[in-house]
Formats: C-alpha cells, sequence, structure tokens
C-alpha cells in the first residue's frame, strides 16, 4: 500500500490517541466497508434482467393455484404438476413448469397500500424502493420529475459501473405506463440524466408483434447532452489539474488517462453495441424458441445485452396496464386474455431466457426477476380498486402475489414462503416489494442501506428494507 502525506499526518496525529499502525490501517479499510456486507449471495450478480409483468398477473390463474376452493375463487384453468415435487402451476404454464427447477419462487410477496392501490402508485414502490404521496383521486400520479426517487437500475450502474463500450442500462420495448401517466418510476430522477436508462422503444403500436424487427441501430445513441455534460465536467477538471500541477502528465503518465475519453466516446461507434441489438445474428431456430412476438424476442436481446456487458435490463410488459387484449390488468375477460394471449408469452418467452442463460453459462452471474406490480383478487367479480370487474374477471391485490427470482446465487427449485387457503395473503415468510429490491442490491453486492443524496442534498437509503437473504443457496 502506498502511503500519501496526509496518511503519514494522519498516522502522527493517531499516535497521540494511542493507535498503532496496524490499528490504524485496520480502522482505515473497515471504514470502506459496507455496514451490511457479506452473506449469503453477497455481490454474485454482475448483471440483471427484470422481466417487468406490469399490469398485475393474477397469481391464482399462473403460479399458485388452489384447490377445494369456491367456484368464485377457483381458477378456470386445470392444475398441471412441475420439476419440483408437490408443486402445481396452471396448464397455462406448461413450459416454466418444466425449468422452474432453475429459480426460486416467491409466493408471499405482500404489502398493505397507503390509500388506493394503482398500478403507477406500485409500480413507483417497485422500481424506486420509495412510495409517492401525490396521488390523485383518480389514482393517477404525476409525471416523472428530477424530484423522482431514482430506479434501481440507475443506482446500480452508477455504483457499480461498468468499464466496456456497452450500453449500461436499457429499458424496453415500451415505457413503464398507466393511462396517460408516461414512465413514472423508469427515470434517474435526482440521480440526473447521465443515469437514465437508454431506452430502447421500437416502432409499433403494442399489438404489433414484429415491431422488435423495427429496432434501428443508427438509433443507438445517448441523448447529447448526457456525453456533453460529462465530457465538460472531465475536461474542466483535467484543466484545473494542469494549471495547479504543471508536473501531473509526466507523473500519471503510465495511467493511461486518455482512456477514460476514449471508453466514453466509443460506446456509440462500438461494434459490440450495435451488434447486440441485431437480432439477426441469431438463429432462426433460437428465435422461434424465444416466441416470435414482442414479449419473447424482449428476452431474447436481453440475453443479448447481458452477454455483451450491459449491467441492468428491464424488459417491460409489452401492452399497458388499464388497456384490453394482452394486458395483465384482467377486470374483464381473464378466461380468454390469459389462456390465447398473455400466457402464451410469458410461458415461452421467460421459460427460454432461464434455458438459454443457463446453457450458456450466464445464469450464476446473471440474476433474473419476474414480477408484477400486485396480483389479482381471490374473489372474481369484486371491486377492490373503484374498477368495475366482469365476473371472470379479477380487481388489484396487493396483500398476496407471487414473483419469480432466479440466478446468480439464488436458490434452484425453491419455493420462498407460502400463501393461504384462498391466496388471499401470506401464512409464511411475507416479503414486501422493497425487501426485494434490497436483495437485489445485496446480489451485487450493495448495501442496500448506502446513503444518497436527493435534490434537496438530504441522505436517503437506497432502499429502507433488508436482503432476503433466504433466498441464496
Amino acid at each position: 500500500m502506498k502511503m500519501t502525506r496526509r496518511d503519514l499526518l494522519r498516522l502522527g496525529g493517531s499516535s497521540l490517541l494511542g493507535l498503532s499502525l496496524g490499528q490504524m490501517l485496520n480502522l482505515s479499510a473497515n471504514a470502506s466497508t459496507p455496514l451490511n456486507a457479506g452473506g449469503s449471495g453477497w455481490g454474485k450478480a454482475k448483471s440483471i434482467i427484470m422481466v417487468y409483468l406490469q399490469g398485475g398477473p393474477s397469481h391464482l390463474d399462473l403460479w399458485d393455484p388452489k384447490e377445494n376452493v369456491p367456484d368464485k375463487i377457483k381458477s378456470p384453468f386445470s392444475n398441471i404438476s412441475t420439476k419440483i415435487p408437490g408443486v402445481n402451476f396452471t396448464e397455462l404454464l406448461p413450459k416454466l413448469a418444466k425449468v422452474n427447477d432453475k429459480f426460486t419462487m416467491v409466493r408471499s410477496m405482500s404489502y398493505t397500500p397507503n390509500g388506493l392501490f394503482n398500478h403507477t402508485a406500485a409500480i413507483y414502490q417497485i422500481m424506486t424502493g420509495y412510495t409517492t404521496d401525490k396521488v390523485s383521486p383518480s389514482g393517477q400520479l404525476e409525471p416523472p420529475s428530477p424530484k423522482d426517487f431514482p430506479n434501481f437500475g440507475s443506482q446500480i450502474i452508477r455504483l457499480k459501473p461498468i468499464s466496456e463500450p456497452m450500453l449500461p442500462f436499457v429499458m424496453l420495448p415500451r415505457p413503464l405506463q398507466e393511462s396517460n401517466v408516461v414512465g413514472k418510476g423508469g427515470t434517474a430522477g435526482f440521480l440526473g440524466k447521465a443515469y437514465d436508462p437508454y431506452y430502447l422503444y421500437p416502432d409499433g403500436d403494442d399489438m404489433d408483434m414484429s415491431k422488435m424487427d423495427h429496432i434501428k441501430t443508427e438509433d443507438l445513441k445517448l441523448p447529447q447532452e448526457v456525453f456533453a455534460a460529462r465530457l465538460d465536467r472531465r475536461a474542466r477538471l483535467r484543466d484545473a489539474l494542469e494549471k495547479e500541477m504543471p508536473h501531473i502528465e509526466k507523473a500519471v503518465e503510465n495511467y493511461k488517462l486518455d482512456d477514460y475519453y476514449q471508453r466514453a466516446l466509443s460506446l456509440i461507434v462500438s461494434g459490440k453495441a450495435r451488434n447486440a441489438f441485431d437480432l439477426d445474428q441469431e438463429d432462426d431456430g433460437v428465435r422461434d424458441r424465444y416466441g416470435r412476438n414482442t414479449f419473447g424476442q424482449s428476452c431474447l436481446l436481453a440475453r443479448r445485452l447481458v452477454e455483451a456487458g450491459t449491467r441492468v435490463v428491464e424488459v417491460i410488459w409489452p401492452k399497458v396496464a388499464n388497456s384490453d387484449n394482452h394486458s395483465w390488468d384482467v377486470h374483464v375477460g381473464l378466461y380468454a386474455r390469459m389462456k390465447n394471449q398473455s400466457a402464451p408469452m410469458l410461458d415461452q418467452g421467460l421459460s427460454a431466457l432461464f434455458e438459454d442463460l443457463d446453457q450458456r453459462g450466464l445464469l450464476s452471474e446473471t440474476l433474473v426477476v419476474a414480477i408484477g406490480e400486485f396480483g389479482r383478487s381471490p374473489e372474481k367479480g369484486v371491486s377492490t380498486s373503484g374498477n368495475s370487474n366482469s365476473p371472470d374477471g379479477r380487481d388489484h391485490w396487493p396483500y398476496c402475489y407471487t414473483s419469480v427470482i432466479g440466478g446468480a446465487g439464488i436458490k434452484a427449485g425453491y419455493v420462498h414462503g407460502k400463501s393461504d387457503k384462498t391466496a388471499s395473503s401470506p401464512l409464511e415468510e411475507p416479503v414486501h416489494p422493497m425487501e426485494m429490491l434490497a436483495t437485489i442490491y445485496h446480489a451485487f453486492g450493495i448495501d442496500p442501506g448506502t446513503i444518497v443524496y436527493n435534490h434537496l442534498n438530504q441522505p436517503r437509503e437506497l432502499v429502507k428494507a433488508s436482503a432476503v437473504t433466504k433466498l441464496f443457496a
């Protein structure tokens, strides 16, 4: 370890306190160690693919079906066995039932909402780790603001920056959205635009299943103001150093400072970055395996991105909440919409993602999380959020739902927690969405209690929760 003049002065002062050199160095080392560092799964993840099931999928009709319950609760879909003995899915997930030995199911996701539990407020919570107090009577929030808490992906790339010429954080194929509130919870907020994701939203509406074929690699660029601001700050810093320390260039000539500038500029022209977005480089069989639809091809692109060095990929379910067709927001027409539209895409795309990552040796360092903002009401046809529901529809239900998490040291073939007889509330080991975020940070070797300063320069934790270390092997 090389000692600086400041270190020597500190050591001199330490002798007055009775501290030895060894003790002083030990204190210095401990000061840089996170308080909650270590433990199961700590730092196992190099990247994350968040499969965000925007709209709130029905846990009873997918991963947590119940038997011997009244017809008003019972799923219209039959049960099937899975690779885990005694654990059933519904018939909608035959492919995932064959690979659930590769991930953990959390059947006890739960939170009690303050006031209205609407999509946007719940999305903001799981994406940022914070709740918002600006909810209108209609349930909608204000648009994104520079004062917002940052998306967890922005926090990760700030604390764990990548060194390769790749986009660190990509969100695709559409924004987070409820009605006319677009992008809330999907920005870097008070961290600044430098940490915003790259938004890959190909041309085409939500019902265009071929929209991932519309990706244009010439669009691969970060906002100009981000690069301009970064390069300007670095140039001014270097000018100041050169002015105050004329010999700095000679002193650090072996450190290749120009490489820092080159990495920033090479992102746009990097063949590696462009190639990652070119799905045509994949065999037709691989593309078919994921499903020739927006969700399936988004999952495939997510794999290509992490393989190329992207740290965070968020795959947003390609249909906005509060809409029809293959949206998970099944207030009406649950049977047809889930059976013929949403579930087959989820089953094919997510199962292929787990298998593909595993076969390529990427699952051990890639965290995969599939989660919605909440589940659906156990009882069909009732209103829990002020919305009207058809007799075969289910309303919003944050009190109990299911998520999937796998890879990067997470237990394989494990079920965490248990719901009650009607999947209305957890019987065992409830997991709050904020605890799930804390678990994600933990997997990256980031203390969830790390302090970040907001737009008012007030200290705030990344998330006010602890990691669920039982999820790790």
